[in-house]
């Protein structure tokens, strides 16, 4: 990577633990906190959200008939989701470990936190859990898609994309033929930043736990 791009990941890095600042300071201000992977609120907390609870006859009620008619369609994307999710499991535990690629953990992706908001009625928290579960499912897809790419095509594009997915800027520049050439096979097996952000998270577990 050139010193330009070098300065640029650094200054993500940086963000993104300001970021996770931030997120800190919102379990103080929301009164909750995360320990072992569990979210926990103050008794005073839960008994404010018991009271901004709303029924499921008033959610029924005030909810438009054209949104509970596409109930149905929505629900039904569940079948694909399912479906790719227990391919994308099946395809990392037969291809990665012959490719040499880490394998991503779907827990880091999957969050089925919402059903602890107990300002939440059944129905509302079932449709959080299934939101946390699709949109989970195909980030991690695209985690798992943007490995193997980085494995197979680690080429950048040269027409302009909406958004980059988290391993393009480790690939060659596209028409760089001398560097894809050189380099392949180190890019194809460059995945130390993976192994230290476990590293680092495994640190913090314990500094938590």
């Amino acid at each position: 990577m050139n010193e330009k791009l070098e300065t640029l990941l650094e200054r993500m890095q940086s963000l993104e633990k300001e970021i996770l600042r931030e997120l800190q300071r919102k379990e103080m201000e929301f009164f909750y906190e995360v320990r072992q992977g569990r979210v926990r609120f103050t008794e005073e907390a839960r008994a404010q959200h018991r009271l901004l609870l709303k029924r499921f006859t008033a959610y029924i009620r005030d909810s438009r008939f054209m949104i509970l008619l596409t109930t149905p369609v929505i629900w039904s994307c569940i079948i694909p989701i399912v479906l790719l999710d227990v391919f994308m499991v099946v395809y990392q535990a037969i291809c990665f470990p012959i490719y040499g690629i880490p394998k991503v953990k779907r827990s880091d992706y999957i969050r089925l936190d919402r059903r602890h908001l107990a300002y939440l009625n059944w129905a509302e928290k079932f449709n959080c859990e299934y939101c946390g579960y699709a949109n989970g499912v195909l980030a991690c897809a695209s985690e798992v898609a943007a490995r193997t790419e980085q494995y197979w095509c680690p080429i950048k594009h040269a027409l302009r994309m909406k958004s980059m997915h988290s391993r393009y800027r480790f690939f060659f520049d596209y028409g760089d033929a001398q560097h894809y050439r050189q380099q392949l096979e180190k890019v194809r097996r460059s995945f130390e930043d993976i192994e230290k952000s476990k590293a680092e998270d495994a640190a913090q577990a314990r500094s938590q736990g």
